[in-house]
Formats: C-alpha cells, sequence, structure tokens
C-alpha cells in the first residue's frame, strides 16, 4: 500500500496554486481551501473579508517515495513573491499571503531550510517575509473553487494574465 503524505502551502489566490502541482507523478491530489484562521469552516466570503484569519491555501496528497517533500518546495517557491506581506500580486489581505503549513517535524526542518536557501540566494533585496507554520484545520473551499483552471480556463487565464504573477516569475525566478 501506497504511503501519502499531506503538504499544505499558501500563495495568494489558490486558483493559481492549483496547476503548477497538478497531475505531476506521485501527486494525488490538489484541493484549494482555508487554514490558518479562528473561524470554524469560513465560507469564501468569510476569508475574503478578511475577519477569519484564514490563508487561501493548497493542501496537497503526495506519495513522498515519487515526489519528496523538498521537491514540492522548490516547486512552491518560484509561484510566489516570498517578499510581499500584504498580499500576492493583485490579490491584497491577510487571506492572501504566503505561508508553508508544516505537517510534522520533517517537514519543519525541510520548509526553514528552503527558505534559509531562498533567503542567502541573492535573488531578492527585500526580505523573505513568508512564514513557516505549524498545520491548522483545513476547510476545502467551496466546489466552484477546486480545479478552477480546469473548468474554467478562459477565465484562469485572464485572470492570471493580469495578476502579473508570470511576469514576476518569469523575472525572479527563470
Amino acid at each position: 500500500m501506497k504511503q501519502t503524505e499531506i503538504a499544505t502551502f499558501a500563495g495568494g489566490c489558490f486558483w493559481c496554486m492549483v496547476k503548477p502541482f497538478d497531475q505531476l507523478p506521485g501527486i494525488h491530489a490538489v484541493v484549494s481551501g482555508y487554514s490558518g484562521g479562528h473561524v470554524i469552516d469560513p465560507s469564501y466570503e468569510d476569508v475574503k473579508s478578511g475577519d477569519s484569519g484564514h490563508y487561501e491555501v493548497v493542501q496537497i496528497t503526495f506519495d513522498p517515495a515519487l515526489f519528496p517533500y523538498k521537491q514540492l518546495l522548490d516547486l512552491y517557491w518560484p509561484q510566489i513573491d516570498p517578499t510581499d506581506d500584504g498580499g500576492q500580486f493583485q490579490d491584497r489581505g491577510e487571506s492572501y499571503r504566503t505561508a508553508i503549513f508544516y505537517h510534522n517535524e520533517q517537514q519543519r526542518q525541510l520548509a526553514e531550510e528552503s527558505k534559509r536557501e531562498v533567503e542567502q540566494s541573492g535573488r531578492f533585496k527585500k526580505p523573505i517575509v513568508t512564514k513557516i507554520l505549524p498545520s491548522a484545520p483545513f476547510y476545502p473551499a467551496e466546489d466552484y473553487h477546486q480545479d478552477f483552471y480546469k473548468k474554467n480556463p478562459k477565465e484562469y487565464k485572464e485572470d492570471r494574465a493580469q495578476s502579473g504573477r508570470d511576469e514576476f516569475i518569469e523575472e525572479n525566478w527563470k
């Protein structure tokens, strides 16, 4: 029987965080949702208002033998602006901040190590503000948010193009 683990990443709008991880060998599921707040079972409106304290996150179920956690981290960092503590790209507010939620001590250590690597890379002039936090209850987002890039490809492409995310990635991570 295959062993799976969970990884949880906040990288701004969860619509843009699913596709990079989806459909890779060893990735079993990528679910958009909310974590890190104080409201039980929040709605999208609760989270977007900023009153619930939640981050928009993706929770990834993966087989570490096929896709190690370190490889997930290596894929996570180039999806974000780790120097922006006010949100990501066009999406502003607390729910769009970046964070890595670790689920065990090994994940914490690997996340801290990967953050140090980004800090020491000299890639950014501003400080790295992405938080490394203990896992918190995860609440799946509403169905219409799941696999948004597949269900609404035109809207996804337009939103992503307007966000400035791709230009940032190209400029800072390539």
